[in-house]
C-alpha cells in the first residue's frame, strides 16, 4: 500500500521525512506487510484500515474516541471491541467512525455532539463501538459518512440517514433538527438505489440506471443544481440523467461522478483547482473534466479539497486541487488546476515495461481511497500484479437487493430448511415487500437500455418478469409464493406512494399486473383492486408517465390488462348481492371502471387493440341498462350513483341499442308530459303513452320520392322522429313488416346520392363519397341526408352509405385529422406525408406549394386559398405543418362547411342529445352503415327455409358448399345481392336472418334476391357447377342501389 497527505501526529510507522506531517509523493506503508488490506477510510484527522479477514485498525487523532481503542498515535492499532465481528465495510465522517458487519448491523463510535452516532442520545463522545440498535431489524449494505452525518442503505432498498442536519443533508425534507437515531428518507422510496454517498454537509443517492439525487449544503453549487441553494430534500440531478453515472464521490464541498464510458464530471467548488477544469472557479453545474476525455477513467476518489482519478490503460492516477498538504502527491506542495500524473513509477496490469530489469521498481495500482487530506492506494507488484477494480461495475452485495433466479433459489432453501423461522420470513418478506427491490429487479440491460429510463421510456424488460412470476407458479416454490402474496397484499400495495419520488420509482405498476395471481378472483378484492385504486391516487404527472408507458407495452400486455379488470367488473356485477356491503362495492366496481377509462384513452392515442376489445358483452344480462341509462341521466341533472353509462366503452352493440331505445322514450316522455324529473321510473311503463301513435308514418309517391319525404318528414316533430318508422307507398297494399321501409332507404338514397346533382363526390382510389365543394342542390336535401341516417339509427336498418369515419368524427364533435384524409383520398394523403416526412432543407424548391388547394368542378380547376393570401406564402419546412393543416381543415370543414350544417342538424334532430356521448366514430358508423366482422357460419346458421327446403336438403347443401368456397370479396358481392349492402348489423350476422325459398322455376333461371326482405328465391339446381356458375351471374349483374 502507498500513501500520501497529511498526518496530523507525524508521519505514519516507517515513513521518514523532513517535513512535518506532510508527505508530498507516494511512499510504502508498511503497517501490516503480510495480511492484505480490504478498505481504507479517512476521516478529519484519523484513519481505518480494514482487512480482509474482517478485522479492524484505526489510527491518527483520538480526541473524541474516533479511534475505537486509547493508543492515540500513527500506529494503527485494531479495535477489540469489534474482534468478535466480521466488519465487511468502514467508514469516516470528520471525527466519528461507522463500521458495518457482514450480518448487515452497523456499529458507531467518535463524536457524538450532532447525533452521528445514531444511539438517540448527543454524547459528546464515544469510545467504544456501540451497536446501532435502531437499524437491527435492517440488513444494511452500505454506509457513507459526511462530516457530522450518515447515510445508510438497507437490503430492502429503504435509506436512512441521522447527524447534523443545519443544511438539510439528512433529506428529511423543512424543518427537521438534527437527529439522533436513523430516519428513513421517504421521498426517495422505491427508487432501486445503487450507491449513497456524503460529502462535507451535502449528499448524493445514485439509482440503478443512473439517476443522481443531491441535497443538503449546496453553498458553491456542489449539488449541480444550477444554482447555490441548499436543498431539505433529495433533487434530482436532471443534467446527469443522460450520462449514465455509476459512481460518485464527494468532498467537503465538493462533487464528482463517473460515467459508464470513462467519462468524469465535477461541480462545486473549485477555488483549489479541485475540479480540474483549468480554472479556480466553482461550478453549479456539472462539467466534463475535458483533460481527461481521451482516456478511460474507472476509479475516481475525492479527499477534502483534492480530486483523484485512475486510468488503467497507463495506470497513472492523475491528481487535482489543492496541494498545501502534499495530498496530491506530485512532490510539491502547490495546488493544481488540471489534472496532473501522482509521481511515481506507474504501469498497467499486463501492460509493457521499458526494460525488465527495473520491474520491481513498478507498482500496479489496485484501488485508490481517499479522505481528509490524504490518499491510500492498494497495489501490486508488476510480476504478480492483478487487474485493478472498476468502480463501474457494481457491486451486487452493496446495492438494493434484486428478486431474481438466484435469490429465489436462495430464498427456497432457507424457507423450506427454516419453515418456522421469523426472522427468515421477515428478511425476505421485507424484500418482496419492497417496491425498490422489484423496480431493479427486470431492468432492460441490452444496450444499456435502462440508462435511458424517462417519462417515456421504463427502461424495464417485462418478458423476463413474466418469465420470472410464471417460474414461482411453480409448485415446489409454494411457500415463497405465500409470501409473496402476503406481501403484497398487506404491505407494497397498500403503501404505494400518490407521488413517486421519480420514473424508475414506477415501474412496479408495470410489474404488479404481470403477477398470474391477480388474474385469480380470488384475489380481486385483495390485490386486483387495491392496485387499481393505486394507480388512480397517482398526481397528474405520474399519472401521465404511467399512460406514456402503456402507450409503449406490447398490445399483448396491454389487452391482459384490458381483460384482467374487464373480468373484475363482470365479477362485482355477478356478486353484488352477495361479496360486499354496498359502499365497498361501489368503491371497487368505480377503481375498474375508471382504470378501464384510463386504458381505453391510452388506447386512443396507441391503438393496441380494436375498440370493441373493451366491451363487457355480459352487461347485458346483468344490469338493467334502461335503469342504467336514466340513472346517468339523472345523475347529470346532480343525482349520485355509479353508473355503467359513464364508461360508455364497456357496453357492446346490443348494449347500446338498448340506451338508445331508452333514450327515445324518455325523450317522448320528456316531450310529452315536460316530464318532472321526480316521477322518471314511470318512464319504465310507455307502453299507454305509445300506443296513441306508436309509428312515424310516412305516405310517399314512388314517381316523387324526394319531394315527398321532404314534405312529410318537415311536419313531424322532433320526438316522432324517434318512433318507428313504417313506410307506405301510395296505391300499394303492402304491410310495412321492414321490408318496405328498407327498401324506402334504399331508392331515396340512391335518388339522392344521383351523381347529376352534384352533392357527393365519389373518391374513385377509396370508394368513398364526401361532401362536394359546390353543388346547386337546396341545403334541405343535405338535411333529409341527416335525418334518412338518423332513422337508419333508430330503425335499425343498415344503408350503404359510403362516407369516411371523418363524418362520424364531426358528428361526435372530433377533429378529423391526416389519418382521414389518407382513407378518403389516399394520393392526397401520401404526398401530404411525403412533404411532412421529407428530410431535406431545400422543401420549397422541392415541393413548389403555395398555401392553396386545387379543386376541380364541373371540368373547372380553381385554385382556393387555405389562409388569406396563401396564394403568396410558400411552403418550407418550418411551416409545411400548419399547411397540412390548413389542407386538412379545408377539405373537411371550411370547402363543406354549410352543406355538412345542413346534415348534421337534420342528423342531430333525429340522433342528438346526450345519448351520443356514449358512441366512439367507429361505432356510430357501425350503427349507420354496419361493420365487417363477418362469421359466415353464423349466417348458414341463422338462416330461415320457405317452400321444399330445410337445412338437410340437397340443393340447399350444395348452396352453402358452394358459398363457403367462394373467396371474401365474392361473398361480400352475394351481401350486397342479397340486402343491399355488403356490411352487417352492428348486431353480427344472425341478425340480416336470410331467407332462402324454393321456386318452381327451372335451372335455367338464376337466383333472384328480393333486397327489401334479405330473401332469396333459389331454383332447384341438379349440379353444384350449375348453381355455382348461375349464382355467380346473378351476383355479377346485380347493379344495387349504390352510387358507384
Amino acid at each position: 500500500m502507498l500513501c500520501w497527505g497529511y498526518w496530523s501526529l507525524g508521519h505514519p510507522g516507517g515513513i521518514s521525512s523532513n517535513l512535518q506531517g506532510i508527505v508530498t509523493e507516494p511512499q510504502v506503508y508498511g503497517f501490516i506487510s503480510d495480511r492484505s488490506i480490504k478498505e481504507v477510510a479517512c476521516g478529519g484527522n484519523h484513519s481505518i484500515f480494514l482487512l480482509e479477514d474482517g478485522e479492524v485498525y484505526t489510527c491518527g487523532s483520538n480526541t473524541k474516541g474516533q479511534l475505537g481503542h486509547e493508543r492515540e498515535g500513527n500506529k494503527p492499532e485494531q479495535i477489540g471491541a469489534l474482534a468478535d465481528q466480521h466488519i465487511v465495510h468502514v467508514a469516516c465522517g470528520e471525527s466519528h467512525s461507522l463500521a458495518l458487519s457482514d450480518r448487515g448491523q452497523l456499529f458507531s463510535w467518535g463524536a457524538g455532539s450532532d447525533g452521528q452516532l445514531g444511539h438517540t442520545t448527543t454524547e459528546d463522545s464515544v469510545a467504544i463501538p456501540r451497536l446501532i440498535k435502531k437499524l437491527n431489524q435492517q440488513m444494511i449494505l452500505q454506509v457513507s459518512c459526511g462530516n457530522w452525518h450518515c447515510m445508510a442503505l438497507a437490503a430492502d432498498g429503504q435509506f436512512f440517514t441521522w447527524g447534523q442536519n443545519r443544511h438539510g443533508q439528512l433529506g428529511l425534507g423543512k424543518e427537521f433538527p438534527s437527529q439522533a437515531s436513523p430516519q428513513r428518507v421517504k421521498s426517495l422510496e422505491g427508487i432501486p438505489l445503487a450507491q449513497v454517498a456524503a460529502g462535507g454537509a451535502h449528499s448524493f443517492a445514485l439509482s440503478l440506471s443512473g439517476a443522481v439525487f443531491g441535497w443538503g449544503r449546496n453553498n458553491a453549487g456542489q449539488l449541480g443544481l444550477s444554482d447555490e441553494t441548499d436543498r431539505q430534500s433529495p433533487c434530482h440531478v436532471k443534467l446527469l440523467r443522460t450520462q449514465k453515472v455509476v459512481y460518485i464521490s464527494c468532498g467537503e464541498e465538493h462533487t464528482a461522478v463517473l460515467t459508464k464510458s470513462g467519462g468524469v464530471f465535477t461541480f462545486g467548488a473549485g477555488s483549489f483547482g479541485q475540479l480540474g477544469h483549468d480554472s479556480m472557479n466553482d461550478e453549479v453545474n456539472p462539467r466534463r473534466v475535458l483533460e481527461l476525455m481521451g482516456s478511460e477513467v474507472t476509479q475516481i476518489a475525492c479527499g477534502r479539497q483534492h480530486t483523484l482519478a485512475f486510468v488503467p490503460s497507463s495506470g497513472l492516477i492523475y491528481a487535482f486541487g489543492c496541494g498545501a498538504r502534499g495530498q496530491l502527491g506530485t512532490g510539491h506542495t502547490c495546488n493544481v488546476k488540471c489534472p496532473s500524473p501522482v509521481k511515481g513509477h506507474w504501469a498497467a496490469h499486463n501492460g509493457q515495461l521499458s526494460s525488465r530489469a527495473d520491474s520491481f521498481k513498478y507498482h500496479i495500482v489496485k484501488h485508490i481511497f481517499s479522505g481528509g487530506d490524504q490518499t491510500f492506494v492498494l497495489c501490486s507488484k508488476y510480476e504478480n500484479s492483478s487487474p485493478a477494480d472498476d468502480f463501474r461495475i457494481m457491486n451486487q452485495a452493496q446495492y438494493t437487493s434484486l428478486i431474481n433466479d438466484e435469490t429465489i433459489a436462495i430464498w427456497r432453501q432457507k424457507l423450506s430448511e427454516h419453515s418456522n423461522s421469523n426472522s427468515i420470513n421477515s428478511g425476505v418478506l421485507q424484500i418482496l415487500s419492497s417496491a425498490a427491490c422489484w423496480n431493479g429487479s427486470f431492468l432492460e440491460k441490452k444496450i444499456d437500455e435502462h440508462f435511458k429510463t424517462s417519462p417515456k421510456i421504463p427502461g424495464i424488460d417485462l418478458n423476463s418478469t413474466r418469465v420470472l412470476f410464471e417460474k414461482l407458479m411453480n409448485s415446489q416454490h409454494s411457500m415463497l409464493l405465500e409470501q409473496i402474496l402476503k406481501s403484497f397484499e398487506s404491505f407494497l400495495i397498500p403503501q404505494l406512494s400518490s407521488s413517486p419520488p421519480d420514473v424508475e420509482a414506477m415501474r412496479i405498476y408495470l410489474i404488479l399486473p404481470e403477477f398470474p395471481l391477480l388474474q385469480d378472483s380470488k384475489y380481486y378484492i385483495t390485490l386486483t383492486l387495491p392496485l387499481a385504486m393505486a394507480i388512480l391516487r397517482l398526481d397528474a404527472n405520474p399519472s401521465k408517465v404511467l399512460d406514456n408507458w402503456w402507450c409503449q407495452v406490447c398490445p399483448r400486455y396491454f389487452l391482459k390488462l384490458v381483460d384482467l379488470y374487464k373480468s373484475a367488473v363482470v365479477y362485482l356485477l355477478s356478486g353484488r348481492k352477495t361479496l360486499l356491503i354496498p359502499v365497498l362495492f361501489s368503491s371497487y366496481i368505480t377503481a375498474a371502471l375508471k382504470l378501464l377509462e384510463k386504458l381505453h384513452k391510452v388506447n386512443q392515442k396507441v391503438k393496441h387493440v380494436e375498440y370493441d376489445k373493451f366491451y363487457i358483452p355480459e352487461i347485458s344480462h346483468l344490469v338493467d341498462i334502461q335503469e342504467d341509462y336514466l340513472m346517468w341521466f339523472l345523475h347529470q341533472a346532480g343525482m349520485d350513483a355509479v353508473t355503467l353509462c359513464s364508461y360508455p366503452f364497456v357496453f357492446d352493440a346490443q348494449a347500446k341499442t338498448k340506451m338508445l331505445q331508452t333514450d327515445a322514450e324518455l325523450q317522448m316522455q320528456v316531450a310529452i308530459n315536460g316530464a318532472n324529473l321526480q316521477n322518471v321510473f314511470m318512464l319504465l311503463t310507455l307502453e299507454p303513452l305509445l300506443a296513441r301513435s306508436p309509428f312515424l308514418v310516412l305516405h310517399v309517391r314512388r314517381s316523387n320520392l324526394v319531394g315527398d319525404a321532404l314534405r312529410e318528414l318537415s311536419i313531424h316533430s322532433d320526438i316522432d322522429l324517434k318512433k318507428p318508422l313504417k313506410v307506405i307507398f301510395d296505391g300499394e297494399e303492402a304491410v310495412d313488416a321492414g321490408g318496405v321501409t328498407k327498401e324506402f332507404f334504399l331508392l331515396l338514397l340512391k335518388e339522392l346520392l344521383n351523381p347529376i346533382y352534384g352533392m357527393f363526390t365519389y373518391y374513385q382510389d377509396s370508394n368513398l363519397l364526401w361532401f362536394s365543394d359546390t353543388c346547386f342542390v337546396e341545403h334541405n336535401w343535405f338535411h333529409l341526408i341527416g335525418i334518412i341516417c338518423g332513422l337508419a339509427i333508430y330503425n335499425f336498418t343498415v344503408v350503404d352509405l359510403h362516407f369516411p369515419l371523418a363524418l362520424y368524427k364531426k358528428l361526435l364533435n372530433v377533429k378529423p385529422g391526416l389519418e382521414d384524409l389518407k382513407e378518403l383520398s389516399p394520393t392526397e394523403g401520401r404526398s401530404l406525408q411525403q412533404l411532412l416526412d421529407y428530410p431535406g432543407e431545400d422543401v420549397e424548391e422541392v415541393f413548389c406549394l403555395n398555401f392553396t388547394i386545387c379543386r376541380e368542378s364541373y371540368g373547372v380547376v380553381e385554385e382556393k386559398k387555405l389562409i388569406p393570401g396563401g396564394d403568396k406564402m410558400p411552403v418550407q419546412k418550418d411551416n409545411r405543418q400548419e399547411f397540412v393543416d390548413a389542407y386538412v381543415n379545408y377539405v373537411f370543414h371550411l370547402s363543406i362547411h354549410e352543406w355538412y350544417a345542413a346534415f348534421s342538424s337534420g342528423f342531430l334532430k333525429v340522433c342528438g342529445g346526450k345519448v351520443l356521448e356514449l358512441f366512439q366514430p367507429s361505432e356510430l358508423r357501425a350503427m349507420i352503415v354496419g361493420n365487417s366482422n363477418y362469421n359466415w357460419e353464423e349466417l348458414e346458421e341463422s338462416t330461415v327455409y320457405k317452400g321444399d327446403y330445410s337445412a338437410a336438403h340437397p340443393t340447399v347443401k350444395m348452396f352453402w358448399e358452394t358459398f363457403h368456397e367462394f373467396p371474401l370479396e365474392k361473398k361480400k358481392k352475394f351481401l350486397l345481392f342479397l340486402t343491399g349492402s355488403d356490411r352487417i348489423p352492428i348486431y353480427g350476422m344472425s341478425s340480416l336472418r336470410i331467407i332462402i325459398q324454393s321456386t318452381t322455376s327451372g335451372e335455367e333461371y338464376l337466383p333472384v334476391a328480393h333486397t327489401c326482405y334479405n330473401l332469396l328465391d333459389l331454383p332447384k339446381y341438379s349440379s353444384k357447377e350449375i348453381l355455382n356458375m348461375r349464382l355467380t351471374q346473378a351476383i355479377d349483374h346485380y347493379e344495387g342501389f349504390s352510387l358507384a
